[in-house]
């Protein structure tokens, strides 16, 4: 199959590397120092112990995807929607868009752009970064639960699961995928926000009764908005979360704090201030998570870079 991957960072260079190493035929979008270092070099994938070359097409012209069968649509989620609208015009009309993005609004975005019967969303986990312009890291297990935004594109999203699967990439399909997609939403509403305004790893987070406090907090603040907006998630996922995350995620740094240590712009509207407006919306006090969110808007004005990181790109 033809496959591009729009915005070939951590997670879409990888996933975009297990297809490329399936057979499929893979064309990389991205930019920048890392756009040049794949073209001279390929993309070098150190994963689990092992070490991958990817020999492909890397490119920052969106015209070279207009032959792609399936887009995995990987851009910040503030790039979404400017993006989405420079594709539809290049992009075959059967063509299907499966997003990888944090947040619970690209669905929307790209469904009023593409139609909702042509975009899948997903729900990632995975622990993928930027070691350095052309090289990605990723660490421990992953894997994708992906579905369709609407019945007619029952039988496409369960294919789209086969080929992943049969690609090396363990997916599951679920017919559930929003609700599912908020409780990873409600993980990333917690961790992402903390991580990066504080510059701490998630089990810095956890091992420390202070800052656990604080994330135990804002994760029940995310499940009442979620509970409100309609999602069925109990009380308890906040305990159940926090279990999972000391044990498989404790030396994970967020997208958001990788986003800072390289002074690259957070998704912070995306993740912290989503809560934060569905919150006032739906009449849900946000407290502790409104806080988080003013003191990042502060940082990423003030453009406040990490004392002590040191930036690989």
């Amino acid at each position: 199959m033809k496959v591009g991957i729009v915005g070939a960072g951590a997670v879409g260079g990888f996933f975009g590397g297990q297809l490329q190493k399936a057979g499929h035929d893979v064309t990389f979008l991205a930019r920048g120092q890392h756009l040049k270092a794949m073209q001279e070099n390929g993309l070098l994938i150190h994963a689990n112990e092992q070490t991958m070359k990817i020999e492909s097409e890397f490119t920052n012209e969106l015209s070279r995807l207009s032959e792609a069968e399936l887009i995995l649509f990987c851009v910040k989620s503030m790039d979404t929607e400017e993006t989405a609208h420079q594709l539809l015009p290049i992009v075959k009309q059967d063509a299907y868009i499966l997003t990888l993005q944090n947040g619970v609004e690209n669905e929307e975005i790209l469904s009023n752009v593409f139609g909702k019967e042509r975009v899948f969303s997903s729900a990632t986990y995975i622990q993928a970064s930027l070691q350095e312009p052309g090289v990605i890291k990723q660490a421990g297990p992953f894997h994708l639960e992906i579905g369709e935004l609407c019945t007619s594109s029952v039988g496409m999203a369960k294919q789209v699961a086969e080929l992943l699967n049969a690609s090396g990439i363990r997916t599951k399909h679920s017919s559930e995928i929003m609700e599912n997609k908020w409780k990873k939403y409600i993980w990333n509403a917690t961790f992402n926000p903390l991580s990066a305004a504080l510059g701490v790893n998630v089990g810095e987070i956890l091992d420390n009764e202070d800052l656990r406090l604080i994330a135990e907090r804002m994760c029940k603040e995310v499940i009442k908005v979620a509970q409100k907006h309609g999602i069925q998630v109990h009380d308890s996922l906040q305990e159940s979360l926090f279990m999972q995350t000391q044990q498989i995620a404790r030396g994970h740094k967020t997208s958001m704090l990788q986003d800072r240590i390289n002074g690259k712009k957070m998704e912070l509207e995306s993740i912290s201030g989503y809560v934060v407006r569905k919150g006032k919306e739906l009449d849900v006090p946000v407290p502790t998570s409104e806080t988080i969110y003013h003191i990042l808007k502060h940082i990423e004005t003030a453009n406040k870079p990490l004392p002590y990181a040191e930036s690989v790109l």
